[in-house]
This record gives structure tokens, sequence and C-alpha cells, in this order.
């Protein structure tokens, strides 16, 4: 337990200094630049941070985005889910959703958002485009899953008689689980980046994309800065949380 204990404390160490050490990197090079407008220093973004977090824009604006894209990450994660399903269970399915799942895949996520903003609503575009990065992972993985599932357990299934809910609950489910939990914890963080950048393209009326770009328009670089360590912020700590829950779910 202290060997543990002790090799967690030596990460965090190595994380501090490292972070240390790129912000005196950042430090130093916005001082030899010596404008704020190009390159503004870590205690300028920092005071412009705090000022942020102490406005109910902020807040709502936060609150916003996350409600938009986790709402289409989980859309995502249904949909890649059921279609891996039907791929797996029909032939024709497969033949199908297999060459779309792979269009998807190549097409650049900026051209679907383009698209989005002609068939939806500004504020529906984050979610639809947060979908959009999940569907394929979350597919691929299930259908992989289920084509590497055991045959010997499959055939004891048979044998056995289990029937198809049996075989399901007991065969498949436990098969695939795995691979579906690192597809959603992979995913999460390509949703999360992707409906950001669906904001700042569509600039709904309140969404943390938005005031990215009113960021640039104005000139505004240390709100900019600040803004863009909010959605770095944010991505840590949802990917953190959702590894923590997928952890605590596998225990048992």
């Amino acid at each position: 337990m202290m060997l543990f204990t002790g090799k967690k404390k030596n990460r965090t160490l190595r994380a501090l200094a490292a972070a240390a050490f790129w912000i005196l990197v950042w430090e130093a090079a916005a001082l030899a630049v010596g404008e704020e407008l190009i390159l503004p220093t870590p205690q300028s973004v920092l005071r412009t941070l705090v000022s942020l977090c102490g406005t109910g824009d902020f807040w709502v604006s936060a609150a916003m985005s996350l409600a938009r894209i986790l709402s289409g990450y989980a859309a995502g994660v249904a949909a890649g889910t059921l279609l891996a399903v039907l791929t797996s269970r029909f032939s024709l399915a497969d033949a199908l959703i297999s060459p779309v799942m792979r269009v998807v895949r190549a097409t650049p996520v900026a051209s679907f958002i383009i698209l989005a903003l002609l068939w939806l609503g500004k504020g529906k575009v984050p979610g639809f485009s947060a979908s959009l990065m999940v569907v394929p992972i979350v597919w691929g993985a299930v259908t992989s899953a289920v084509r590497e599932t055991d045959r010997g357990l499959l055939e004891m299934a048979d044998s056995y008689r289990f029937g198809p809910w049996r075989t399901l609950k007991l065969i498949y489910v436990p098969s695939v689980y795995p691979s579906w939990l690192a597809a959603c914890v992979t995913s999460m963080g390509l949703a999360w980046k992707a409906g950001v950048a669906a904001e700042v393209l569509c600039q709904p009326k309140t969404a943390i994309g938005s005031e990215l770009y009113f960021s640039k328009i104005y000139l505004e670089t240390p709100s900019l800065f600040a803004w863009t360590a909010v959605v770095i912020l944010l991505s840590f700590l949802l990917e953190g949380l959702f590894r923590r829950l997928v952890r605590g779910r596998e225990k048992p």
C-alpha cells in the first residue's frame, strides 16, 4: 500500500514540475514578445479567468455547452451501440451501415458542422457534431467485440439451449462490455472537442465556443486564452470523472 502511495506521489510531483516548467517557458516567451495582443502572460490570463468565474454569464455558458455536448455524446453512444447490434445480427444491415461509418470516420468534422448548419438550428449543431464523433468509435468497438466473442462459449450456450436472451446476457454482454467502456472513454474527449469546435463555427447564444469566437473577433487575447483554459480543464474533468466511474463499475 505504501509503495503505491509513493508511486502516486511521485507521479503527482512530476506532473506539477512539468506544468511549472512549461508555465515558466510561457512566461519567458510572453516577456520576449512583449505584446499582450500576441501572447499574454500567465498572470494576465489567470486574472482574466478569475474575473470570468465571477460572472453569471460564465457559468451559464459553461453549463449550456456541457448540456449540449453531453446530450449529443449520450445519443452517440446509444446510436453506435444499436447500429453495432444491427450490423452484427443482420448481414444486410452490415452491408448498408459499414460504408456509412467509414465515410463518417474519413470526413472532417468541420464539413459536417457546416452541413448541419443548413439542416439544424444553431443550438443543435454542437450536440449533432459530438454524436458524429462518438458513433463510429462505439460502433467499431462493439462490432469487433461481438465478432471476437469466444466461439466455444457460444457452442456451449447452444448445447445447453440458453436461448437468445440468456446467451446475450451471459455471453455477449460480458464479452462486449470492456470494449464498449473503453470506446466510451476514448470518445468522450473527441466529442467535447468537436462540440466546442461546432460552437465556434455556429455561435449559439450562450456557449463556450461563442465566447472563444468573440474573444478572437474583438482581439481580447487574454480572454481567448482564458476560455481555452476552461475548455481544457473541463475536458480533463469530464474524462477524469468518466474514468473514475468506469473503474467503479469494473471493481464489482
